[in-house]
């Protein structure tokens, strides 16, 4: 079992990431690992330590679906993928899949983004 989080009473966080491709879905879901850009490591590393969860919801850019949803379990680092398909990515960090399912982003029509001017999500 995974020791108690110094974060447990704080918020839980929810990221949209986008993929520029199919494959690196695949590697994470096999690997357990995701890579992101600089300027997205910022933001993730200071909800991982500020939150209790910080869940990853992933879609492909342009798919029209989401690929699924993981829990972030680690920091980001700054060891680097090799066969990260990415140009732009940065350090790795672990994520555990909780649902590998492709969903249409018709299903989330009526979710939106409060902070983000009401934009629906997907």
């Amino acid at each position: 079992s995974k020791s108690p989080s110094p974060r447990q009473n704080v918020k839980i966080r929810y990221f949209i990431m986008k993929s520029s491709n199919l494959q690196n879905i695949g590697i994470s879901q096999q690997e357990g690992i995701w890579s992101t850009t600089s300027s997205n490591e910022q933001k993730l590393n200071a909800a991982f330590w500020e939150s209790s969860i910080v869940y990853l919801i992933f879609s492909v850019q342009g798919s029209g679906c989401f690929q699924g949803f993981a829990r972030m379990d680690s920091a980001i680092g700054c060891e680097r993928s090799q066969g990260w398909g990415s140009a732009g990515s940065r350090g790795v960090f672990k994520v555990e899949w909780i649902r590998k399912e492709s969903i249409p982003f018709q299903f989330a029509h009526n979710l939106v983004n409060p902070w983000n001017d009401s934009k629906k999500i997907q």
